[in-house]
């Protein structure tokens, strides 16, 4: 289908006729008072043949086609102004799109190796790191971010499309690199701060926060940062990790073990936000978790149309530079 970006341009056309009725006549060629003093020239003229004068010699060229073609010339100018374009088929768009920030914990309480798995024990943050990197990749359409606490808080990954960077920048971690108490509030805080900065509505951007510890350091305590995640209305999933007891012996027996956890405010700020909170004692557990966020976080965006859309005003602009090019030929012949 055909259509023009800017119709209103086709108002053009009246200007010709505008032109014509508007303007003065313009009077003869040579004017009523020229005064011509080269008698011999008019003598010369005057005593022009019958056939020079029945071949065009003598007398000025018929000025109907030049006034044809400028104003089809005009015409197909105009046209090219109203931008024709050509618009496809509607295509209804399927597309899933959030912002998500991922909080982790690099104290140095994520060397505790009570993660296992398939018989070997692992430390806390390098199961973290590949299950993080999993999750990041399910993610294609949405942004991901990455925001890192121990002592200070830091933005290590602003929302981007390009999970490799992030990853890349998620296996560099190393427990320690931000110091070893926990500032949850402050780690908190960069997350929201980073989330407000972008577009989009409140109800798609979502912040992943994932610790195995309290809150003891950092300017914004935690009820704080409830405060403030509750004002922007941004959604959060907690996540603990560690496990209650310790194993001894490849997993024979273990004695149970406080693990230093905060669950009641990790708790109070999903319910705050209307998230959820889970516990991971295990790699299954975090396993579990992360794949559950991502089912309950996959909202499809359906409703919205786009149509191909392709200029074809290079079409007339093209007929009217050929135009210009014939009636200037027009006017050079003699």
């Amino acid at each position: 289908m055909i259509t023009f970006a800017y119709p209103q341009a086709a108002w053009l056309l009246l200007v010709p006729i505008l032109v014509y009725y508007i303007l003065p006549a313009v009077g003869k060629m040579y004017g009523d008072a020229l005064q011509v003093p080269f008698v011999a020239d008019i003598a010369a003229i005057k005593g022009k043949t019958a056939s020079e004068r029945r071949n065009g010699k003598g007398k000025p060229a018929n000025s109907f086609p030049k006034f044809l073609l400028l104003l089809v010339l005009w015409g197909v100018v105009t046209a090219a102004l109203c931008r024709p374009q050509w618009v496809g088929e509607p295509q209804k768009v399927h597309h899933e799109s959030r912002d998500i920030m991922l909080i982790v914990d690099v104290s140095k309480s994520m060397l505790e190796t009570d993660f296992v798995y398939q018989g070997r024990h692992y430390d806390r943050m390098s199961v973290v790191k590949k299950v993080v990197a999993d999750f990041a990749d399910a993610r294609a359409d949405d942004r991901v971010g990455l925001v890192v606490f121990g002592t200070r808080a830091y933005m290590q990954v602003p929302l981007t499309y390009d999970k490799e960077s992030l990853k890349e920048t998620l296996f560099a971690i190393e427990p320690g690199m931000a110091g070893d108490s926990t500032s949850i509030g402050d780690a908190i805080g960069v997350a929201l701060k980073n989330l407000a900065l972008s577009d989009g509505p409140a109800e798609n951007k979502v912040i992943i926060l994932l610790t195995d510890g309290e809150s003891n350091d950092g300017s914004l305590s935690f009820p704080q940062a409830i405060k403030l995640a509750q004002e922007e209305k941004i959604k959060f999933y907690t996540i603990g990790v560690g496990s209650d007891s310790i194993s001894f012996l490849g997993g024979l027996f273990s004695v149970p073990m406080a693990n230093g956890l905060d669950e009641t405010s990790l708790r109070q700020l999903a319910e705050a936000t209307k998230g959820t909170y889970f516990r991971a004692k295990d790699v299954n557990a975090l396993l579990q978790i992360y794949s559950e966020i991502n089912r309950l976080e996959a909202q499809e965006h359906e409703g919205r149309y786009v149509r191909e859309t392709k200029d074809m005003f290079y079409y007339p602009a093209a007929a009217a530079l050929l135009l210009f090019l014939a009636m200037f030929a027009l006017m050079r012949r003699k």
